[in-house]
């Protein structure tokens, strides 16, 4: 004898799911806790998401939000279909991945900062084609790193302790900070030969967008030393404007080592002094729960390791 669910699928899924449009806007705003936010995502209207999750309700004959004055929250019958969501569309993504792995090429969303884009994968893309020519990379660059709960992305690259509640952290490389500049500027300038002596030096720094991002002071503070307020050569909101600056013959700037590695290796930049702080922090490649670490995945870790 049939049970109900099992006749129920005999006949099909869409006498029991009425609308995957509506599961799919749903999940969206009950992952943002926003309509506005999951409208934007989505591509839609506010008013069309709206309407389509009062549609799901009358269907299911459960509330599934609470509407408050400043937002919604979910009730406890959507908690319960949230979970199931986006259990099943973790599952979905998981199995699309393995599917695309065997069928030639791949695109991958992957999710850094400006700094880390322009600074690390551009300098290697010729270098992904040659070794992993089945993938196409897609590069969403971002002020501060994404959020893997939206689904447009597929892999990040995030820097700070590994411990984060949307994906599992691979890392890829340590840092050292040390003081760079470029050969012309140090052939104007002494080379300084205490921390103190660059008190005094063209300092240039950018502002700390990401958590554990060494400016001067910290810098400074990490090696046992006391600033003075600090008179800067030039301030910047990007790091990589900073480092531009310092290439143009500018100033000194705060370098990432394993950001900067091709600058140095090249002779752009000269490291100035044999002082180096190693944060805590590191790199690494963020994957979502539910999502397997494939073979691409770790071909990717290694890419960006060399």
């Amino acid at each position: 004898m049939k049970t109900q669910e099992n006749g129920n699928t005999h006949k099909g899924y869409r006498r029991i799911i009425p609308s995957m449009t509506a599961l799919l806007e749903f999940e969206a705003v009950a992952r943002h806790s926003s309509v506005t936010l999951a409208a934007r995502e989505l591509g839609v209207t506010q008013a069309a998401v709206s309407k389509q999750i009062r549609q799901l309700e009358d269907n299911l004959g459960v509330q599934l939000f609470q509407r408050l004055h400043r937002g919604i929250r979910l009730t406890s019958e959507g908690q319960a279909m949230f979970a199931v969501m986006s259990d099943s569309l973790q599952k979905i993504a998981a199995m699309f991945d393995r599917l695309s792995e065997g069928s030639g090429e791949q695109e991958l969303v992957l999710s850094t900062t400006a700094t880390f884009s322009q600074l690390r994968v551009m300098p290697r893309l010729s270098n992904l084609r040659a070794t992993m020519p089945h993938v196409r990379l897609r590069l969403a660059t971002q002020m501060f790193t994404g959020d893997l709960r939206n689904h447009d992305i597929d892999l990040l690259v995030r820097y700070g302790n590994g411990r984060w509640e949307d994906g599992t952290a691979l890392q890829l490389f340590e840092e050292e900070v040390f003081p760079v500049c470029s050969p012309a500027w140090l052939a104007r300038n002494a080379r300084p030969d205490s921390l103190e002596a660059l008190y005094t030096a063209d300092l240039l720094d950018a502002d700390a967008t990401t958590e554990g991002w060494m400016t001067w002071p910290t810098w400074f503070r990490a090696l046992g030393g006391n600033p003075p307020k600090l008179d800067y050569g030039l301030r910047c909101h990007l790091y990589t404007d900073t480092i531009q600056a310092a290439l143009h013959g500018h100033g000194v700037a705060l370098g990432w080592g394993r950001m900067l590695d091709h600058l140095l290796a090249s002779g752009e930049l000269v490291r100035l002094t044999d002082l180096v702080v190693k944060p805590r922090e590191a790199y690494y490649l963020v994957v979502p729960h539910g999502r397997d670490t494939t073979a691409t995945v770790l071909g990717l870790v290694q890419w960006l390791r060399s």
